[in-house]
């Protein structure tokens, strides 16, 4: 299909006007679709909205992904439309337990994505951090009431973390550039924790 081909394709199944030069920005990303647009797109394409936006991220490319209006979640998941509209432009979840679990069920979110979206990722990094540094096995029940996951997969992950944390821990013993190395790769470590959290309770389960 040619951009005018697309083009036209919006336009006769959706009415929106778009140029050919616009859809070539859009493939090129130099641009982006409305949200609007982006349903028309998918819809030209003969593909679904979440096709298109690859890994969604955020809250809203998340809903667009399974092609559902803003009030179509508030009233699933019991929140007032324009609460969850605030939230969505926000970026802050500012909904109950409750409301997060329907979060997940409705988008269809994983645990990882459910975590980044209500912002819990900052207490899961704190609880992590804590956990490498010191005795990883005081953690499990408190990283476990944040995430529920069989307590093996959690042992095994906090196990893996500590472990690799306290090997670049003790690199930074040493002296001279191999230290100011090793203590980089720790601090990087500590930044990344959560993704390697995730990483770690993702390999397990495969």
């Amino acid at each position: 299909m040619t951009h005018a081909h697309v083009s036209y394709g919006i336009q006769a199944a959706y009415g929106l006007q778009v140029h050919p030069a616009t859809v070539a920005a859009w493939e090129l990303g130099e641009a982006f679709p409305t949200e609007t647009e982006l349903i028309a797109l998918a819809g030209a394409l003969w593909c679904s909205p979440g096709d298109l936006l690859g890994s969604p991220s955020t809250l809203r490319e998340h809903r667009v992904a399974q092609g559902l209006a803003p009030i179509d979640v508030a009233m699933r998941i019991s929140m007032d439309p324009q609460e969850y509209e605030r939230m969505e432009q926000s970026g802050k979840w500012t909904g109950n337990d409750a409301q997060a679990a329907h979060l997940a069920d409705v988008l269809r979110l994983p645990l990882r994505a459910l975590f980044e979206v209500t912002g819990r990722d900052a207490a899961l990094a704190e609880l992590l951090r804590s956990a490498v540094d010191t005795r990883w096995q005081a953690y499990v029940k408190k990283v476990g009431k944040l995430v529920p996951l069989p307590k093996p997969q959690l042992e095994g992950a906090l196990k893996s973390l500590y472990g690799d944390y306290q090997v670049r821990m003790a690199a930074t013993l040493t002296r001279g550039a191999v230290a100011d190395n090793a203590a980089a790769q720790a601090r990087e470590f500590l930044d990344g924790i959560v993704q390697h959290f995730w990483d770690r309770v993702e390999g397990a389960s495969r």
